[in-house]
């Protein structure tokens, strides 16, 4: 029986992965979450009842929370952990569609959302990793898995004067160096460690119609920069398209292929949308 842990399953891309690795009565699938009793209500309402789905809390800025998380795992797992799928992110939308010159000039809020982003998306995301290691060791698949953003790739904001959501990419891109890194240690251990791009999702945070104007100057810029180098692009997916393309790469990509410490798109490539 494949055992995952999903962090973030209470909504968005989470909740898309939630419902489409549960799916498989087969799977044995634990999420993640700030809120356990919350998001146990809307699995009671909005999902068939279902034996393989299991909520621990946890919290990517709380250390002592992640530890009983993974302890708790061993205890449903017998010990073992095959997919550790690192979903849960800190996102500023507030800088989405800002260039890093606009950000600084709010130095008070630059800085409180890079620290932000930096302990949960970084700080939190090495932690995670390390207490679950154990687990994902003694596992058959051995797949640890974090989302990542085309907005850090370095060839394509180069490429293409991407100039927007620089904090988002700054975090994603020290997480992909930090997923990277537990790759060159562990690789020989026969851990596949890859950073993942889900591409672009519909997770309903954003309000063309309610943005300011500065706002909707950001967003037509990247529309423009997006039809320039994606011309077949028709938009976001939802999550649970987005969770069933990244399902699919998962499946495929191993260590003798060369995916170790990767970051890829869900094309499995480094075409973004």
């Amino acid at each position: 029986m494949p055992s995952w842990v999903i962090t973030g399953v209470s909504r968005g891309l989470g909740w898309g992965f939630l419902r489409q690795v549960s799916n498989d009565p087969n799977n044995l699938v634990i999420g993640i979450v700030r809120n356990k009793e919350a998001t146990e209500k809307r699995i009671a309402a909005e999902l068939p009842p279902r034996s393989n789905i299991h909520i621990l809390q946890g919290d990517l800025t709380d250390y002592a929370s992640l530890k009983a998380a993974a302890e708790d795992t061993a205890k449903i797992t017998g010990g073992t952990l095959d997919y550790l799928l690192a979903n849960a992110a800190f996102v500023s939308y507030w800088e989405h569609f800002l260039t890093i010159g606009e950000v600084v000039n709010e130095p008070e809020k630059f800085e409180e959302v890079l620290l932000d982003g930096m302990k949960s998306n970084v700080i939190g995301n090495i932690h995670l990793f390390n207490l679950f290691l154990p687990l994902i060791m003694r596992g058959q698949a051995k797949k640890v898995i974090a989302l990542t953003t085309g907005h850090a790739d370095l060839e394509l904001v180069n490429k293409c004067n991407l100039a927007n959501a620089p904090l988002y990419a700054i975090i994603k891109g020290a997480q992909s160096v930090a997923v990277a890194k537990f790759n060159a240690q562990y690789a020989k251990d026969g851990i596949l460690f890859l950073s993942l791009s889900p591409g672009a999702v519909d997770t309903g945070h954003m309000d063309f119609d309610n943005a300011s104007e500065k706002e909707k100057e950001g967003m037509m810029t990247l529309f423009q920069k997006i039809s320039e180098i994606a011309p077949h692009f028709k938009g976001p997916v939802t999550p649970e398209s987005a969770a069933k393309d990244c399902i699919s790469i998962i499946d495929k990509v191993s260590l003798d292929q060369g995916y170790g410490g990767a970051f890829i798109s869900h094309h499995g490539n480094k075409h973004w949308l």
